[in-house]
């Protein structure tokens, strides 16, 4: 009775990938985006002369490179690379019987997965710099741009818990069944997920194969076929490196997560706290400890716990990369902006 009933509701559970599944291909790839780009920043600063373009194109390079390996994807397993990882397929309607996606719903989804991510992205980064050209003073010259400037620092935080936020209701309602797409850009690109059957993740069958094809095309369709072979092979060596880069990552986060759950044997001693300039330390509470003066824009640097003025820290941090008090290795990511209620 139990081997009939997996069959009666295995059609059921097909249909509708559950909540862990589709959130776990959610965050494959957004793992795999910071991981990659620590390893280029290694290799850019170790060699900064072979290397180094590698770091500053490096949002373009990998879109580039995604948009290569999420095509190869939707076209040979209607899927992305993160979906097929975790055995899941896209579709259009159920009732078609079409193992593939249709052109539209293919570069409706396409776009949706590398483009729309890749703004996002620029947008973000854009943000961030704009707001600390203002706090360190650093205004546009033209006051048409220095408005425009102030409107996107204000709007765009409005703009970023929306993309969140909607984000976060689609998987609540997917959740509890209201909704059969975990996403908005699922739902706008007009397909929805399910469970790709064994015969389906080895690939669409039923093409012609590659000699039928070049042996019936013209010259110009024979540069296509090729264009597709060299795009195919680089698709499927990005695809293969990510999947071991994957099960690697996986791993690490193991073994770290593990090693800091256990207490260690080996531990060393708390050492004593560096020496540090005692006039620095004796100064009063609201003054910087570099200009001396009364803190404006307060900022603390997480390394050490000092109080500074932002344009006084920042500057310092950029040329010397360490805390002016404890001298502890720091970078402009450690500074923490300090709103007190008396600023």
């Amino acid at each position: 009775m139990a081997e009939n009933a997996v069959h009666l509701t295995s059609a059921t559970f097909a249909s509708a990938p559950s909540i862990f599944e589709v959130l776990a291909q959610d965050s494959l790839m957004g793992s795999v985006r910071p991981a990659l780009k620590h390893a280029i920043k290694v290799l850019a600063e170790s060699k900064p002369d072979k290397f180094g373009f590698l770091l500053r194109w490096y949002d373009e390079i990998y879109t580039g490179l995604d948009f290569i390996l999420q095509n190869y994807y939707l076209h040979n397993y209607s899927a992305s690379f993160a979906e097929h990882f975790y055995g899941l397929k896209r579709y259009v309607d159920e009732g078609s019987q079409s193992k593939v996606l249709p052109r539209r719903a293919h570069w409706k989804s396409l776009i949706l997965l590398v483009i729309i991510p890749y703004l996002k992205q620029k947008l973000d980064h854009w943000f961030e710099e704009t707001r600390h050209k203002f706090n360190i003073g650093h205004h546009p010259k033209s006051p048409l741009y220095k408005q425009l400037y102030r409107v996107f620092l204000a709007v765009y935080p409005y703009i970023h818990m929306s993309w969140e936020g909607s984000m976060l209701a689609y998987q609540m309602a997917y959740m509890f069944g209201k909704i059969s797409c975990h996403s908005p850009f699922l739902h706008l690109s007009g397909t929805r997920l399910c469970h790709a059957e064994e015969k389906e993740e080895e690939g669409v069958v039923g093409r012609p194969p590659f000699s039928v094809l070049w042996s019936s095309a013209s010259l110009a369709g024979k540069l296509n076929l090729v264009t597709k072979r060299v795009l195919g092979a680089t698709a499927v060596t990005l695809s293969t490196g990510l999947s071991v880069g994957v099960f690697f990552l996986q791993f690490l986060e193991w073994w770290y997560a593990s090693e800091n759950n256990s207490p260690s044997l080996m531990a060393l001693p708390v050492p004593d706290p560096p020496e540090t300039d005692k006039d620095l330390i004796k100064t009063p509470h609201n003054v910087c400890p570099l200009c001396l003066k009364l803190r404006t824009n307060d900022t603390a640097l997480s390394t050490s716990g000092f109080v500074f003025c932002y344009p006084c820290i920042y500057d310092y941090i950029k040329q010397h990369q360490c805390c002016p008090v404890t001298s502890y290795p720091s970078r402009q990511e450690h500074l923490i902006k300090l709103y007190p209620p008396d600023s």
